[in-house]
């Protein structure tokens, strides 16, 4: 298990925990982590998460896991923020996964963790075959020192957010709808490597983001802004265009890629670790007969973007950089 912490904490130091994937952080889990916090601070206790890598999921059945949301790294960040004092990541193999619910409890929150509160999910499985729950986790909780609570849904208009919500809305393109379920706007990020330099041939070049996982969330044009690209000032946002898919008019046989090109930036960027915010979504990917046909198309897909960032995001919110 690797433990993240931004303070000291003892061995055998009782905490409160909760427990969960937590794949793209969103406004219920962000919830969630709020009130584990406040009731940690309330028992004056370390506010610590559990949390999986893989998914679970992508373990099992990996040409069947859903999407992710966000890649380890993002999700940590994502974690931090809310200022909680630990992070567990339990490196999930074959030894994890035949660990029974009652060696679950046993061995790893009572003796590894000492947890004193715990809060979960009002649907967590846990332990081999997924046998345990909330019931369980009630149930051995006298014996071994801790109160179980269980958080309920957050929902929006009716809605139970979650990541499945999320991954649906990323899938039909709605990135208004993944943006409220996230309480920001989904983003990828990645380090900018070579690509074949199709794109500054044509004039437009850009910046090819590697993907941690082959089957991202989303495909197709974005508008985009893009944080990471000026190093003397890491928090400056760049507006531009993003193509996310398998570039059928250029690749036969292709992977996902994303490839960002920015407005008005000339820069080598090669290595550079970049934020890419996606805030709507202009069209499919398309096969085009030609790379004339393509061109023009780009063409009309910049002019989309830009006028996006005149006309439909307010003024106090424009992207900065030059449009």
């Amino acid at each position: 298990m690797h433990t993240w912490r931004k303070a000291s904490i003892p061995a055998n130091t009782p905490i409160a925990l909760t427990i969960g994937n937590f794949d793209g952080v969103h406004l219920g889990h962000q919830a969630m982590l709020a009130r584990l916090k406040k009731t940690a601070s309330e028992l004056r206790l370390p506010a610590c998460v559990m949390t999986f890598e893989p998914h679970p999921q992508e373990f099992f059945a990996p040409d069947q896991a859903p999407a992710r949301l966000t890649g380890l790294r993002e999700k940590l960040h994502y974690i931090v923020q809310t200022g909680i004092d630990a992070i567990h990541v339990c490196r999930f193999n074959f030894d994890f996964a035949r660990t029974t619910p009652e060696q679950f409890i046993n061995n790893i929150l009572h003796r590894q963790l000492s947890v004193r509160w715990l809060l979960v999910g009002d649907d967590f499985r846990f332990g081999a075959r997924r046998a345990g729950d909330f019931a369980l986790l009630q149930a051995c909780s006298t014996a071994h020192g801790y109160t179980v609570e269980a958080m309920p849904s957050v929902t929006i208009n009716g809605e139970r957010i979650s990541s499945t919500s999320v991954r649906r809305a990323l899938t039909g393109g709605d990135l208004e709808a993944a943006q409220k379920f996230l309480g920001r706007p989904y983003c990828i990020s990645g380090r900018v490597s070579g690509g074949d330099q199709l794109g500054r041939k044509i004039g437009y070049p850009t910046a090819n983001i590697r993907l941690k996982h082959r089957h991202p969330a989303l495909t197709g044009i974005f508008v985009v802004s893009v944080r990471g690209a000026m190093p003397d000032s890491p928090a400056t946002s760049l507006p531009g265009v993003a193509s996310l898919g398998v570039r059928p008019t250029t690749h036969e046989n292709g992977v996902p890629v994303l490839e960002v090109y920015l407005f008005d930036f000339d820069r080598n960027i090669y290595g550079q670790h970049l934020q890419v915010d996606f805030l709507h979504k202009l069209r499919d990917e398309v096969k085009f007969p030609d790379l004339n046909a393509l061109i023009r198309q780009i063409d009309q897909d910049v002019a989309q973007a830009k006028a996006f960032f005149q006309t439909a995001m307010p003024q106090s919110n424009r992207i900065c950089g030059t449009v």
